[in-house]
């Protein structure tokens, strides 16, 4: 909260509607509500069923109890005596356009810089959000352990995503991350494939996707192993797929370019030639989000920056064949990196 109000003058207000912008700057979850914030101050608006709760767990702001959104917004804004209100451009069209016909009084605008910044603030995680990160992720390498003795020929991909998520809940998570992604055979070509009755079958690859929030963090993991054997082919796609991911992964450091990590295990994948199999970007932040800065491909060039946490995750899809994906999350330190992710990734058999 202290950083954003630095970005802003005693003449402007920044709203935040949107959840995970409320939950990031005053540290309470909420279905509902919005956060006023000022250079010098911040309140929070939460209905009855929030309130108490607010109050108790809000942190660096104020609890209102909102009972009628535009006229407490409104009223509030004029007490404040700002010039212009700022607003998120990740709320949508209706909802801009209603805030500025409440405040027709005032400047209301969807500033493209104060995003920008709160998007970068988000995306270098304090220790306490890295603390949390690291648990979710430690429940998705126990969850990962135990699944390895549940895959066996003639179990559905639908009960192993089953399963999969009760043994995340099992170990400590509040939810799941996304829907989990378990396919195999031929369905491990599709990037995001859907599990299905499909069931596992000797020489089979099995690729699961999943993850674990724990207090609203996220973990993201993806392995890929084997039922009872692999030809030379998939041992050979496997191992490509290894070979890019972990020097991906060693890549990763402070000013470093995110095209470049992206690069690192593009190259070798394309110099193995699979080039054309590998239709995703390399990686993606984590935090509050599935899915958040820094974006880890070839058309990023953000610099990496300390307190990062990012997936490396290339793959290889051959179309009515096969497919691997190994994916990791890594913190960028002051010195390159660390891998969270402790499951291990060679290559395993059942």
């Amino acid at each position: 909260m202290k950083r954003l109000r630095k970005l802003i003058d005693n003449k402007t207000a920044i709203l935040l509607i949107t959840p995970v912008n409320r939950r990031y700057f005053s540290g309470f979850e909420s279905s509902d509500g919005f956060l006023i914030v000022t250079n010098e101050h911040s309140t929070l608006f939460v209905d009855g069923r929030y309130y108490e709760a607010a109050q108790r767990e809000a942190e660096d702001c104020s609890v209102e109890l909102l009972r009628d959104f535009s006229d407490q917004l409104a009223e509030f804004i004029r007490q404040l005596s700002v010039e212009r209100v700022l607003v998120e451009n990740q709320i949508t069209v209706a909802m801009f356009e209603k805030i500025k016909k409440i405040l027709c009084f005032i400047e209301v605008e969807a500033d493209t810089e104060i995003n920008k910044q709160i998007i970068r603030l988000r995306s270098v995680k304090s220790e306490r959000e890295f603390e949390k990160i690291r648990l979710a992720q430690s429940i998705t390498d126990k969850a990962f352990q135990e699944i390895l003795n549940y895959i066996k020929v003639g179990v559905s991909e639908k009960s192993i995503a089953t399963e999969l998520e009760y043994l995340m809940k099992k170990y400590g998570a509040d939810e799941i991350s996304f829907k989990t992604i378990a396919i195999s055979g031929k369905n491990t070509s599709m990037p995001h494939g859907v599990p299905g009755a499909t069931t596992v079958k000797h020489g089979d690859f099995v690729t699961m996707d999943f993850g674990a929030v724990y207090d609203g963090y996220h973990s993201d993991m993806t392995r890929t192993v084997a039922v009872g054997c692999v030809s030379d082919r998939m041992a050979d796609v496997y191992n490509t797929v290894l070979t890019a991911q972990m020097n991906a992964v060693t890549a990763v450091a402070p000013g470093v370019l995110a095209s470049n990590v992206d690069a690192v295990a593009r190259s070798i994948i394309t110099d193995s030639g699979y080039g054309d199999n590998f239709t995703h970007s390399t990686g993606h932040g984590v935090g509050l989000e599935i899915h958040e800065s820094p974006n880890i491909s070839r058309i990023n060039n953000d610099k990496l920056e300390v307190g990062n946490v990012i997936t490396i995750e290339p793959g290889i899809y051959i179309e009515s064949e096969f497919g691997v994906r190994i994916e990791d999350m890594v913190f960028v330190t002051e010195t390159g990196f660390e891998c969270i992710t402790k499951a291990d990734k060679q290559l395993i058999i059942i």
